[in-house]
């Protein structure tokens, strides 16, 4: 599975992005899909992942009520929707595909269950 994420930009404190992540391969609905972050000198941090059908959720306690994950198994495409976004959410993004199976909150949570990653997007939120 080969991952393109799309979406990030500059954006003022309380405004919202979308990103998105395009993914190749006839497999993509078979894989939980997850977004991270991180900041330069800074741990990559989990931000949210979506189970392989889309039934199931989890998010960080930072992005929670702010941020939506969702796919289109369809169109073999995962979305982060950020709203009320603050300079802390600065960061690259990226999306994976894994996260271990069967689903698994204590898994999906972590970068290593993951096995195949997009390269970021920049999204740098404005005081």
């Amino acid at each position: 599975v080969q991952l393109q994420a799309s979406g990030g930009g500059l954006v003022q404190a309380g405004g919202s992005l979308r990103l998105s992540c395009a993914a190749s391969g006839r497999t993509f609905s078979s894989y939980n899909m997850g977004w991270f972050r991180q900041v330069p000198g800074k741990e990559r941090e989990f931000v949210a992942a979506i189970g392989w059908s889309g039934d199931r959720t989890d998010y960080a306690d930072s992005v929670k009520g702010r941020f939506t994950i969702s796919r289109d198994n369809a169109k073999n495409t995962v979305y982060l929707q950020m709203n009320s976004l603050k300079p802390d959410d600065t960061a690259v993004y990226s999306c994976a595909a894994g996260g271990g199976s069967p689903w698994s909150e204590a898994r999906a949570r972590r970068d290593y269950y993951y096995d195949y990653w997009g390269q970021g997007t920049q999204v740098t939120v404005s005081s």
